[in-house]
């Protein structure tokens, strides 16, 4: 087949499938988005002349037959073409005639790609965004359910102070709302469109960059062409950067969910159904899926780090380098979307156990609520300090299990009211449905 590219050489086989490596695999993913960004690029290229009105519509219509195919998943790039921008110009030219080949002007493979990585990111944001909220309302629910029963805290994995399934619970769904505010960043520096660099140097053609990027829905421009290209690369790391974020946060929740569900904790429970056996124990109730989750986050968490050696060394201008991004970046989304959801269904079902501080193993945890009320009654601190260390080293020290803490975030004063507009407020700043209305309009 012969490549979009090519003139009179064909190239060696073992360098063509050393250049393409799993380019064509990755690029399926990418296939309704190149069909929407052809679509907007020849609405302007007739707005400007270089297309007339009876070949756009014909063009038109190919590609939402094409995109229908895609959006079912029954896309296919055939043996021997290069990659989803290939196939998609062979189907039109095939079905079109000449018509089919008109739709590069004024734009390159590098633009090409640059536009479809955007637009898929943005719909795969759209998604991690969805389940990292859902998982968040999970943690919320659990938290309020849960205020009043106590647990213990820990410093340096030392009993320490009385805590709470309340502040456990909700304290994993603020980071989560954190993460969202990374989201909301890395969303605002993919939702810029880089259509019209062509292959970074901009086109001698009279584009219309502006019409492109109303028509898919994008808040603003890459303005200047060169930087639109250095964007490849950068715009996967900071993008990955927040899904590391994400996957950081579940990750040590998984952690946690991990060692309270042990013997030697016992603090929380999961139902059988959710846990796994062993081949020759026959007591085991494995938290496998916990365990997984903090693998596959921690791995997660190594992209931005894979993306950043890729492209630490290019100088500005397109190399194939970048290539090999697709390979880690795009399979990321999916990996977390699974382990957020497998986690939302966790947390949901877990019991927890409600008389964990009746055991004496946990009476010091209360030594500071005793050196506090001391300290209000008109002891100075340090002497109080001192009155209960001695009495903890004589074995005297005989815990009252009274917890009064009221200041905001507190086992008495969640915040999770609080937390939960912080979270509201954070969605509801993403244009999701400013970009599902562009897509849907040049679909129509």
């Amino acid at each position: 087949m012969t490549k979009l590219w090519e003139k009179s050489t064909q190239v060696n086989a073992k360098i063509e499938a050393f250049t393409i490596g799993l380019d064509r695999e990755m690029d399926v993913f990418l296939a309704k988005y190149d069909v929407l960004g052809s679509m907007a690029h020849i609405r302007m290229l007739e707005s400007v002349g270089l297309l007339q009105a009876d070949e756009l519509e014909c063009l038109l219509t190919e590609l939402k037959s094409i995109y229908k195919i895609a959006d079912s998943d029954e896309f296919s790039i055939e043996q021997g073409v290069e990659d989803v921008h290939s196939q998609v110009e062979m189907l039109l030219t095939r079905k079109l005639g000449d018509i089919g080949k008109k739709i590069h002007s004024g734009r390159s493979r590098n633009d090409q790609v640059l536009l479809d990585l955007k637009l898929f990111t943005r719909a795969e944001i759209e998604k991690i965004v969805t389940s990292v909220s859902d998982l968040f309302d999970v943690l919320i629910s659990q938290s309020n359910r849960y205020k009043d029963v106590l647990l213990p805290g820990y410093t340096h994995l030392q009993v320490a102070m009385p805590s709470s399934f309340g502040l456990w619970f909700g304290a994993y769904a603020e980071s989560l709302a954190d993460d969202l505010q990374l989201l909301l960043s890395a969303w605002k520096i993919t939702n810029r469109n880089p259509l019209g660099s062509a292959a970074g140097y901009g086109s001698s053609f009279p584009l219309d960059r502006q019409l492109t990027t109303d028509l898919l829905g994008f808040d603003s421009m890459n303005y200047n062409v060169v930087y639109a290209q250095m964007g490849r690369g950068k715009m996967e790391r900071v993008v990955s950067n927040a899904l590391a974020s994400v996957a950081a946060t579940v990750a040590k929740l998984a952690f946690d969910a991990c060692m309270f569900t042990s013997q030697n904790f016992g603090f929380i429970r999961l139902p059988d159904e959710f846990t796994t056996g062993s081949s020759i124990m026959p007591h085991k109730k494995n938290p496998d899926v916990f365990e997984l989750t903090r693998a596959k986050c921690n791995k997660l968490q190594s992209i931005p780090q894979q993306i950043m050696m890729i492209t630490n060394n290019l100088p500005s201008g397109y190399f194939r380098d970048l290539q090999i991004i697709k390979e880690i970046f795009i399979p990321s989304f999916a990996e977390l979307t699974d382990c957020l959801e497998m986690t939302a269904l966790m947390m949901a079902q877990v019991e927890i156990n409600p008389d964990i501080l009746k055991d004496s193993r946990y009476d010091y945890l209360f030594s500071v609520e005793e050196v506090n009320r001391l300290t209000l009654s008109g002891v100075p601190f340090r002497d109080a300090y001192k009155q209960v260390g001695l009495e903890i080293e004589a074995g005297n020290f005989k815990p009252d299990k009274t917890v009064h803490h009221t200041h905001q975030g507190s086992i008495g004063n969640l915040c999770n009211d609080e937390i939960f507009s912080y979270k509201n407020e954070v969605l509801a700043q993403f244009t999701f449905e400013k970009v599902r209305k562009a897509e849907t309009d040049l679909l129509k």
